[in-house]
């Protein structure tokens, strides 16, 4: 995998056998098409922000805001092997001080930094799909105040399974659809 675009466009991010999933842990990275999607969605709103990539994987998405500009990203990732990965390309990339990698739970980080008072202005999350986890990190984003007021949440799933979230601080913006992959888009009330 490579970063796509901004500054640090071409640089490769990890190895293949850092990502190989095994039974059980299957690892489905975001294509680079809805890559390319989620930044022309977050365009203008990608400069300076701090970003915060749930499920990281194989960091790309996080690392990716940062090469268009973010200010800072943190990349949560729980299991080990990718977390390592993800950590030692933040080093390769000499991105030390601007990424951040957490090896956690996506929603025990969010209780965590919600504790510490820490906001976000982009989320992305993108659990395995077979998961419930998505509707639990979507109510948790909308009672709490982990995303800054006009802040951005884009939730990757599949396009078969659409959202029954019903929202109370985020606003449903848009839905975007690619293939088997949809991104749906919310914005935190002031």
């Amino acid at each position: 995998m490579r970063i796509s675009s901004g500054g640090l466009k071409g640089r490769k991010i990890g190895s293949r056998k850092a990502f190989k999933a095994k039974a059980g842990d299957e690892l489905r990275p975001t294509s680079a098409k809805v890559r390319e999607a989620i930044f022309d969605i977050l365009r203008g709103d990608i400069m300076d922000a701090v970003f915060l990539d749930l499920y990281a994987g194989t960091g790309t998405v996080g690392l990716e805001a940062l090469s268009r500009g973010a200010e800072k990203a943190y990349l949560v990732e729980s299991n080990p092997v990718r977390f390592r990965a993800i950590s030692d390309t933040v080093v390769k990339l000499g991105l030390v001080g601007r990424a951040f990698s957490f090896r956690e739970e996506s929603i025990r980080f969010l209780i965590r930094t919600s504790g510490a008072g820490m906001c976000f202005d982009i989320i992305f999350a993108d659990p395995p799909y077979a998961s419930e986890e998505l509707e639990e990190i979507l109510s948790f984003v909308d009672i709490h105040d982990v995303l800054r007021p006009g802040g951005r949440l884009i939730a990757e799933h599949p396009s078969r399974k659409p959202l029954t979230f019903v929202p109370r601080s985020l606003k449903l913006v848009k839905n975007y659809r690619y293939g088997d992959t949809a991104l749906t888009l919310y914005r935190k009330e002031p």
